[in-house]
């Protein structure tokens, strides 16, 4: 067993407080990862806030990247002092896990989101003897060392900084694998990318990888516009006061888009993004607004071919996806560096609100011990 420490929230709604707890050794297929850095991403906070069901006191953080120090018995993808980063975890045996699409796991949810446990029933951390929600994303990472499921893990290269390689775990992921993966643009059409989040932006740099003619960034927020801009996007449009639909025509010539990126979450600005399509359009649904919210089509405007595609996790297969992208990084076509804001870990409740209040794009916990 080992004692670290972690931020636990107690209950629905209450901050991240510091406190040690003890994790289990690792079991068969888990390795336990001293973590070096994690990002803080929306779904974190909204399991924090209440809104997402998951057994509180408990410990969350899903953007993980640190360094092995132990495996447990089975474990052969990694070994002690491996530096490696902590992503969502699949069950590695389901028809979308064995055809290589692990974000669409038939256990996605409770192994990922809601579970809280391992599938016996128990968690890797404890407080006082007394269980705490755990394996959260497959790992729980908001705390100095991190049981996680080997799934769960992927090995990169010693040469980058974590600070870096923390954001690929998911949101990184989630934009360029949007673009690479569900949508996969031919040479010569446009993308609108609606959000300029970390994930909208990932999804612009991801963009700019492909062989579009144009590339559309859509926020509210002057400063974002301005780094889509410098990162790969063609024009952007500040959408305050716009009938979104209507200026994404225009700047198409009445065209209409090819791809559309709806990074926000917000069914009015989903609706926008859909009749905004051009024949044969496609829009990639990546924002997530609370459980029950919908959104009206006229089925009709489907009928010319275009297509509404939900995305979970870019439709990636972290252990091939991320590595490309640390790659992409350690080459300079990949830009992370311009979205990251720095926190100490024991700054985890300040970083959390300043996040939560638009300060920051993407905003990383280090931890120095």
């Amino acid at each position: 067993m080992t004692t670290t420490q972690a931020a636990v929230v107690e209950s629905p709604g209450a901050a991240f407080t510091l406190r040690d707890v003890e994790l289990d050794a690792p079991r068969h297929g888990e390795i336990l990862v001293r973590m070096k850095a994690a990002g803080i991403c929306h779904t974190d906070l909204t399991v924090a806030a209440g809104h997402i069901p998951f057994p509180l006191p408990g410990v969350l953080g899903h953007e993980g990247a640190g360094v092995v120090e132990e495996t447990g018995p089975g474990v052969t993808k990694v070994r002690p002092g491996d530096h490696v980063v902590l992503t969502f975890t699949s069950c590695g045996s389901c028809p979308s896990c064995r055809i290589g699409h692990p974000a669409y796991c038939t256990t996605w949810i409770p192994q990922n989101l809601i579970g809280g446990k391992r599938a016996d029933g128990s968690s890797p951390i404890s407080r006082g003897g007394a269980p705490l929600g755990g394996r959260f994303f497959g790992q729980s990472s908001f705390a100095r060392h991190a049981v996680a499921d080997e799934r769960s893990v992927v090995k990169v290269d010693p040469d980058l900084p974590f600070e870096l390689l923390a954001p690929l775990a998911c949101s990184v992921q989630t934009g360029t694998g949007a673009v690479w993966n569900t949508l996969r643009p031919e040479p010569g059409t446009t993308i609108a990318v609606i959000g300029t989040g970390a994930v909208g932006l990932a999804a612009v740099m991801g963009a700019a990888l492909t062989p579009v003619n144009e590339i559309i960034a859509v926020g509210r927020q002057a400063a974002q516009l301005e780094l889509a801009a410098k990162i790969g996007a063609t024009r952007t449009i500040d959408s305050t006061g716009l009938d979104l639909a209507a200026e994404l025509r225009k700047a198409t010539g009445g065209a209409g888009v090819d791809y559309v990126v709806e990074a926000v979450g917000n069914p009015e600005v989903l609706r926008a993004g859909i009749e905004a399509l051009a024949p044969r359009g496609a829009v990639a649904v990546v924002g997530a607004p609370p459980y029950g919210v919908e959104v009206s089509v006229d089925v009709h405007r489907l009928l010319p071919g275009r297509r509404i595609l939900g995305v979970c996790e870019g439709d990636s297969d972290p252990d091939r996806l991320i590595p490309l992208l640390a790659r992409l990084i350690r080459s300079g076509r990949l830009p992370v560096q311009p979205l990251i804001k720095e926190y100490d870990f024991a700054d985890i409740q300040a970083a959390a609100d300043d996040f939560r209040s638009g300060k920051n794009i993407k905003t990383i916990l280090r931890f120095d011990t």
